[in-house]
């Protein structure tokens, strides 16, 4: 398998979501077109040690998942976030908050029978490395407040908080804070991908309710991207890239000799490379 770069894919849905996650790279930029026809723009974030490639893949999961599982393969990543704008499903989860997903369900799957539908969920959890870069950022983040909930994942824009599908929801995915349309089928494509740390990010735009409309002309969108954009730059903030140094770690440093075989590898040390020999077990 190709090895992964120091890379992070940032992929979003809607313009209003990618250009919250552009505006925070620096001026050289350059745009990359696959054989295909998908595009991403790509930089340094500054104050990091990622390049960050950002994409607008449109809306829906299965379109998600198509195209995230395409750029995966082109860029190799380290890392993947999903950033855009959610429904709250939560009282206390306002417009302007931002959800981290701890897990992303996706929430149509099922079997109809004769005593009724019956839930088979699909789950995904959020990447340990990212969730803990997450916590951290979000205590460092004073105009954001940040929730780390289960996002739900569906083919469905939501406008009535009391319909069937709502109450759906809140039988079978009680947890869920947020809903959204895209982060099951690109946290999948992450998954089958191999290793690769991914996380879901959505700022609130709007109650998942008939006042969706009026949220959404009234700005809502361009300030729950932003947020959520401000909260992904601050988890990349934290999080290292693999075999990045990270002060108070000495678990698999690579400093100091190391024993391959035949050969004795002192970099890092006076020696600047390997040294051919032998090792001899003596007992003592």
């Amino acid at each position: 398998m190709p090895q992964t770069s120091q890379t992070v894919v940032v992929l979003t849905a809607l313009a209003v979501e990618y250009d919250a996650v552009r505006a925070h790279l620096g001026e050289d930029v350059e745009e990359l077109v696959h054989e295909d026809g998908t595009r991403v723009e790509r930089g340094r974030l500054p104050g990091t040690e990622w390049t960050l490639a950002v994409a607008e893949l449109g809306e829906g999961a299965v379109n998600a998942s198509a195209l995230t599982t395409q750029i995966l393969g082109w860029l190799r990543p380290e890392a993947m976030l999903f950033v855009g704008v959610a429904g709250s499903l939560k009282p206390d989860v306002a417009i302007g908050d931002v959800v981290v997903g701890t897990k992303v369900y996706a929430v149509q799957g099922g079997k109809v029978t004769p005593s009724g539908f019956q839930a088979r969920p699909e789950v995904w959890h959020g990447s340990n490395r990212l969730v803990q870069a997450a916590r951290s950022a979000l205590r460092g983040l004073e105009e954001v407040q940040g929730h780390l909930k289960p996002i739900a994942c569906g083919d469905v824009v939501l406008t009535d908080d009391r319909s069937a599908f709502a109450e759906f929801i809140k039988r079978h995915y009680n947890d869920a804070n947020a809903i959204e349309m895209e982060g099951a089928g690109a946290v999948h494509a992450a998954h089958v991908s191999g290793q690769l740390d991914a996380l879901v990010i959505r700022g609130i735009s709007d109650r998942a309710n008939p006042g969706k409309s009026n949220a959404d002309k009234g700005g809502s969108q361009k300030r729950a991207a932003a947020q959520a954009a401000a909260v992904a730059v601050g988890v990349l903030r934290k999080h290292r890239p693999r075999g990045a140094g990270s002060s108070g770690s000495s678990s698999g440093s690579k400093e100091g000799p190391q024993y391959g075989g035949d050969h004795i590898d002192f970099r890092g040390g006076v020696f600047n490379g390997p040294v051919i020999g032998k090792r001899v077990d003596r007992e003592r």
